[in-house]
């Protein structure tokens, strides 16, 4: 029986000189990376796009309602409120809110640093929170206290003082503050408590609005306590203070 030959194998064509084999057609695995990292980008770029209109929005379109208000509203059925421009609040108001709250309203960039410190010596017994930050958590977030909502406002706050004027900071503030229980804004205050528009208030009526800020619910306006009394004079000594040192200058017109 005459022996078979082995096959010669097959000589594999080498590519022309000059020229680079073609690259192999990605997976399936590659192509579905290359999707999840568009569609990241894209889902990035829509939530950037989605916190700018958030907050360059109110810095010119009034807050329809917060989260507060609707709560408030659910749980009362109803609250008090009615949006005024800051033009239509009397500059008592303006000045009594700023030196109860936050005298240092017009040199800080969204936080108190000195007042900031100054809490923690005391071993926080009372706070530092700036108007910028207050308006910031009553426009965006929920009332108490918790590490999540204070990391959110401390990311907030100096997006919101970098697009937003001072003067618009405090004309949200006023009209977004819960001034007794269902009663929110200067306006809706000035009415509840002493029967006038906010554009009417007195010295003496401005600081006692002020003062029933950090404790609404507790607080009354028209019936102040005699420590509450001693804080309102405090107040009023206080928004002539910055009145003439110039710490009202961001906000008056």
């Amino acid at each position: 029986m005459a022996k078979r030959k082995a096959p010669t194998p097959r000589k594999t064509r080498k590519p022309a000189r000059g020229r680079s084999a073609a690259p192999a057609a990605p997976g399936l695995l590659a192509r579905l990376g290359m999707l999840l990292r568009r569609m990241r980008r894209r889902v990035l770029l829509g939530l950037v796009l989605l916190l700018a209109l958030a907050v360059i929005g109110p810095s010119v379109l009034n807050p329809p309602i917060t989260y507060t208000i609707w709560s408030e509203k659910r749980r009362l059925g109803e609250v008090e409120r009615q949006w005024v421009p800051i033009e239509a609040v009397a500059p008592v108001m303006l000045r009594a809110t700023v030196a109860a709250e936050d005298a240092n309203f017009c040199l800080h960039w969204g936080f108190d640093m000195a007042a900031i410190r100054g809490a923690l010596a005391a071993g926080g017994r009372y706070g530092a929170s700036t108007i910028s930050q207050q308006t910031v958590k009553n426009v965006y977030l929920w009332q108490g206290r918790n590490w999540s909502r204070k990391a959110i406002e401390g990311v907030l706050t100096p997006l919101v003082e970098l697009t937003w004027s001072k003067r618009r900071i405090l004309e949200v503030y006023l009209n977004v503050a819960e001034f007794g229980e269902g009663v929110f804004g200067v306006e809706a205050a000035a009415r509840h408590y002493f029967g006038i528009p906010a554009s009417k208030l007195t010295a003496a009526q401005a600081a006692a609005l002020a003062v029933v800020l950090p404790d609404p619910k507790d607080r009354d306006a028209a019936r102040l306590t005699p420590a509450l009394e001693r804080r309102a004079r405090a107040v009023r000594d206080g928004a002539a203070t910055i009145r003439a040192d110039g710490r009202a200058a961001c906000f008056q017109s």
